[in-house]
C-alpha cells in the first residue's frame, strides 16, 4: 500500500469509528429517555399504551389506597381538568401525601391505569429551614422614635438599639475611588 492509501483507509476507519460510537450513544439516549406528560395530555390519547413515560400533577385527595397485606398502592393523579389512575407496587417516598405534587414514571395499560414503576414526591416550594424561617421574622419596630430592635442571638433575650438615622448615614457615606489600570 501506498502511503496515501495508508492514509485514506485510516480516515474511513477513523469515520467508520465516529459513526458507530454516536450511533451507540443515541441508542443508549434514547432507552433511557421518558417524556412528561400531564393527566389531560394522557386521556387525550398522546401516549400509546406501553411507551414509558412520566405522569405529573397532584395526588387527588382521599383518592390514596395502601394494600393492608402488600406494598401495592392505588392513587389518582390530576391536573385539575383531567385525572388518571395510578397503581404502584413498592414502598411510597416520606413526602408522598395527598394534596401534593408527584411526579410517576411508568406505562400506561390497555385498561387505562397507569403502572409506575417508580414514583417521586414534589416537596413544598415553600418549604424553608426552621432557622432561615426564624430570620425571616418581621423585626419589631419602634414607630416613636425610628428604631428597630434586632435581637443579638436567638439564644439570649439581650437585644440591640439601632436608629435607623445612623444606618441611613452609613449607607450615604462617599465610596472610595478607585483606579483602573
Amino acid at each position: 500500500m501506498k502511503p496515501r492509501q495508508k492514509r485514506l483507509f485510516l480516515a474511513g476507519m477513523a469515520l467508520v469509528g465516529v459513526i458507530v460510537a454516536a450511533t451507540l450513544a443515541i441508542n443508549a439516549l434514547q432507552g433511557n429517555m421518558a417524556y412528561f406528560f400531564s393527566p389531560s395530555q394522557v386521556v387525550a390519547g398522546t401516549v400509546k399504551p406501553g411507551e414509558t413515560f412520566r405522569l405529573g400533577g397532584m395526588v387527588r385527595s382521599g383518592t390514596l389506597e395502601k394494600s393492608s397485606d402488600s406494598l401495592e398502592s392505588r392513587f389518582i393523579v390530576t391536573d385539575n381538568v383531567r385525572q388518571v389512575v395510578v397503581s404502584y407496587s413498592g414502598i411510597l417516598p416520606d413526602l408522598f401525601k395527598e394534596g401534593q405534587g408527584t411526579v410517576a414514571k411508568g406505562r400506561i395499560g390497555k385498561d387505562g391505569i397507569f403502572y409506575a414503576e417508580e414514583v417521586l414526591a414534589k416537596h413544598d416550594e415553600s418549604y424553608m429551614p426552621p432557622e432561615v424561617a426564624a430570620a425571616m421574622q418581621p423585626m419589631p419596630y419602634n414607630k416613636n422614635n425610628n428604631q428597630i430592635l434586632i435581637p443579638r442571638s436567638a439564644a439570649t433575650e439581650k437585644r440591640e438599639i439601632r436608629t435607623v438615622q445612623s444606618e441611613a448615614a452609613e449607607l450615604s457615606a462617599p465610596l472610595p475611588r478607585v483606579e483602573i489600570k
